[in-house]
């Protein structure tokens, strides 16, 4: 075996290997790797000589070429124990809880002030005309679980009814919005365009299917986000990428992002720090919100 293995160590990684010099050696593999005779190529008037009568025998050789099964084992990193929880709603022990109950301690408003949204017991809601809130910690790639409900109360329609958004990586010094969003809306019954609807990556990506409940009834999202990444001089070196489950069902399948949240013109990118608050979006509908927690990826 030994010697089979560095025959084949010398073919794959000796960039000037050219062959065998004499066909003793060439038949001795050809043995070895079960295959009969031997072929030459010619370099420079030189004769080499290769085991197998034909450099497809070889080739095909090669693939029937027995390991052992731990040449396949990887042992080394171990992945870090963690505790899951008992459902897949609850925070396992690596995750930052962004809340749970009692206070937004964990969020200010986009000028830095105390975040003045309305708690009662374990959620939280839109607090209309105080702002958008945005995570005191600065996020990069991350995996996000958030649970929402919008009013029960039904007073208007289309982006209207429900409006909020959950946004990745948005730049606090911005005007206006500057992430990239996952359209919070009511959706049940209430149609807008395909590509603002519940679930979105807002004006780029339409959700698979519409999973929404009723309104007034709590559902979820949970996010894997991918982070763009920038060259030091500022150009885009791999574009944001994004998957959604929305109560469970997957919606987003590791769609590209096209850029940071547009509503009048086309998304484009800008370069910008490699982690940046998570924002929750004051659109003046009373949309509320619990149980957020992240996993930095």
């Amino acid at each position: 075996m030994i010697p089979l293995l560095l025959f084949f160590l010398t073919i794959n990684f000796q960039s000037d290997f050219k062959g065998f010099s004499s066909k003793d050696e060439a038949l001795y593999y050809s043995e070895l790797l079960k295959c009969e005779g031997y072929f030459t190529k010619n370099d420079n008037d030189k004769i080499f000589y290769f085991p197998c009568s034909s450099e497809s025998e070889l080739q095909n050789a090669y693939q029937e070429i027995e390991v052992e099964p731990t040449v396949t084992e990887i042992w080394d990193p171990e992945p870090d124990v963690i505790n899951p929880g008992n459902s897949f709603r609850d925070a396992p022990s690596d995750a930052i809880i962004l809340f749970s109950k009692d206070n937004l301690n964990e969020w200010v408003h986009k000028n830095g002030k105390e975040a003045k949204w309305i708690v009662k017991d374990d959620y939280f809601t839109v607090n209309p005309g105080t702002g958008d809130i945005l995570t005191k910690k600065s996020f990069g790639s991350c995996q996000l679980h958030v649970e929402f409900k919008t009013p029960e109360n039904i007073k208007s329609k289309g982006q209207g009814r429900g409006n909020s958004g959950v946004y990745f990586m948005e730049d606090p010094n911005s005007p206006g919005d500057s992430g990239y969003e996952i359209q919070v809306l009511d959706s049940y019954e209430n149609r807008t365009y395909s590509n603002g609807q519940a679930a979105s990556v807002y004006k780029q990506h339409i959700p698979l299917v519409n999973a929404s409940k009723k309104p007034g009834e709590w559902q979820s999202y949970d996010i894997i986000f991918k982070a763009p990444i920038f060259s030091e001089r500022g150009s885009l070196e791999s574009p944001a990428y994004v998957t959604v489950f929305h109560n469970g069902v997957l919606v987003q399948n590791n769609v590209q992002i096209q850029g940071y949240v547009k509503f009048i013109g086309y998304p484009e990118y800008k370069a910008h720090p490699p982690k940046l608050p998570l924002k929750l979006q004051d659109h003046s509908n009373k949309v509320s919100y619990r149980n957020i927690w992240v996993r930095e990826l």
